[in-house]
């Protein structure tokens, strides 16, 4: 057992700190449609160069430059539409360096693990925790060839980290890198350029309490008018007082309208966002406030009435509910999603599978728990080599948007989650739980095992099963011990000890030391007494 890994304590998640709706802009206008084109053209184009301002600054960025370069931008727009930019800019910014430090990271682990199977003779089995050398000599060339790659590439990113150096595409790499492949994406070039150009539009602003609606910039009144306050050099395009253009069409939340609403007429901040769809050519409006952090039900509160263990996996969520002591009750359940297809698609299923676990949870008003699952290290090529159907499982599984929407859906329900540590949920689920709860009837798959070791561990109980000792004697009275011990017991997972002596009916232990021993009568066999017990495979009572 030294070579495993501790096991971080169970946590209740926090809930969501923010909220966002989104409606579709329907009706507009074709002038409509060229005032925010033209508008989100501009506001793009400021935002790019502010992006280069602030690359140029590097690590030398301070609170007076940032002030310097919103009031560049005011010039060319407006204060807040400045403030807007400077603060998205300043978030991107962030995001680059965090995503820059994890890139190297992987890289300076994927350098560690060739390393250490070159080193190894060509067919070298692996020990517990570390990889053996390469199957053949054609195998460990190659790889002595990426590793040397990889170290450039190592070392470039750690130049750039120093230096302050971040690369951001505004559009989008991926979208860029599509340009040169447009027969592939079964694109022409002027389809390609629309994108491109909807994607580097800018067109939304950060909300303010106390002012009317929530935003002075992009104002959506309670009735659902939507205007726009113009930049400076595109303000003879008004049609509304004060420089502002009012859209044709109304627009309206139907999922938390409510709330949406009451944040308006109490004039608090409301953040939106306009977005272009070219694929569908649709106008849409995204709505997002902040919210006061839900308090966090204590684990001893969660832990009291029992648990639903959830298992994550690449096309179903596998769940079994269990009592406060552990024990599994009822049937395990099974939620399947597929996620093949389009990205709505594949978030329909998921929300379908979530809504369906929630709704079992609400009937019970129990809490759920699951694994807190990060495969960045799991999938990458260095760990499992020529396991490439198994780094294309990890890589599609969406343990971050389930987790997220697991926890934003559960918060609106009053379902609490628990996060465990995933580390060995389905060795030792498969190992201690897979065969007991197997019947004629019902056939428990590794992954409803993985699921009981999870509510386990949420509940804190150990993993392994609590089987009963012998009875006292040998009738039936006793019956068969399941209760389960408590986690502070003393014990709990040892052997009974051995008292010396005969143990019969008539006489007790150390009294008359012949009385009980069969081989001193000339008695066929060996006294039961004498022997240790063992724990038999005997699951608990469901």
């Amino acid at each position: 057992m030294g070579g495993l890994r501790e096991v971080a304590a169970p946590f209740v998640v926090p809930g969501p700190s923010g909220m966002a709706v989104r409606a579709g802009l329907k009706g507009l206008t074709g002038q409509d449609e060229m005032v925010l084109r033209l508008v989100g053209g501009w506001l793009g184009s400021l935002a790019s160069r502010d992006w280069k301002a602030r690359c140029a600054a590097g690590l030398d960025h301070d609170s007076d430059r940032w002030a310097r370069r919103k009031r560049v931008l005011t010039g060319q727009s407006s204060s807040r539409w400045a403030g807007s930019i400077t603060k998205v800019t300043h978030d991107q910014w962030g995001l680059a360096r965090r995503g820059q430090l994890a890139f190297i990271q992987s890289l300076e682990a994927g350098v560690r693990t060739i390393t250490q199977r070159l080193s190894l003779p060509v067919g070298a089995k692996g020990s517990r925790g570390l990889p053996g050398g390469y199957r053949s000599r054609r195998e460990w060339f190659a790889k002595s060839r990426r590793l040397c790659l990889l170290q450039d590439q190592l070392e470039r990113e750690r130049a750039d980290r120093e230096a302050a150096r971040v690369r951001v595409v505004r559009g989008g790499r991926k979208l860029l890198r599509t340009r040169h492949h447009l027969e592939v994406a079964r694109l022409t070039e002027a389809q390609w350029r629309v994108r491109w150009e909807a994607e580097r539009w800018f067109l939304q602003a950060d909300g303010e309490s106390g002012k009317r609606y929530g935003n002075e910039t992009i104002r959506v009144s309670p009735d659902g008018e939507v205007s726009v306050k113009l930049p400076g050099p595109l303000a003879g395009l008004a049609n509304a007082p004060h420089g502002r253009y009012l859209l044709a069409c109304r627009v309206g939340f139907r999922h938390r309208g409510e709330q949406w609403a009451d944040r308006i007429t109490a004039n608090r901040a409301v953040a939106y966002r306009i977005h272009y769809d070219v694929e569908r050519d649709r106008w849409y409006l995204t709505a997002s406030w902040q919210i006061p952090p839900v308090r966090t039900v204590p684990l001893e509160a969660v832990r009291s009435g029992g648990l639903i263990g959830v298992d994550t996996n690449a096309d179903h969520l596998a769940a079994w509910r269990l009592d406060t002591h552990g024990n599994p009750v009822g049937e395990p359940r099974r939620f399947d999603y597929d996620l093949s297809g389009s990205a709505p698609h594949r978030d329909a299923q998921v929300r379908h599978a979530l809504i369906s676990l929630l709704h079992w949870a609400k009937r019970y008003g129990v809490a759920i728990a699951i694994e807190d699952l990060d495969f960045q290290a799991d999938a990458t090529r260095e760990k499992h080599g020529r396991r490439k159907r198994f780094r294309k499982l990890i890589s599609g599984m969406p343990t971050a948007k389930l987790r997220a929407r697991l926890v934003s859906m559960a918060a609106e329900l009053g379902i609490a989650v628990v996060a465990v540590d995933p580390a060995y949920t389905s060795r030792w689920g498969a190992q201690h739980w897979q065969k007991p709860l197997t019947s004629k009837n019902r056939r428990t798959t590794r992954h409803h095992a993985a699921a009981v070791a999870i509510g386990r561990r949420a509940l804190g109980h150990p993993i392994r099963r609590r089987t009963a000792p012998p009875p006292h004697d040998q009738s039936d009275g006793a019956g068969h011990r399941t209760v389960q011990a408590a986690p502070d017991t003393p014990g709990r997972e040892e052997t009974r000890p051995r008292i010396p002596g005969p143990r019969t009916r008539s006489v007790d232990a150390g009294c008359r030391a012949k009385a009980g021993d069969q081989c001193a009568h000339n008695r066929s066999g060996r006294t039961a007494e004498h022997e240790f017990w063992h724990q038999d495979s005997l699951p608990l009572s469901l």
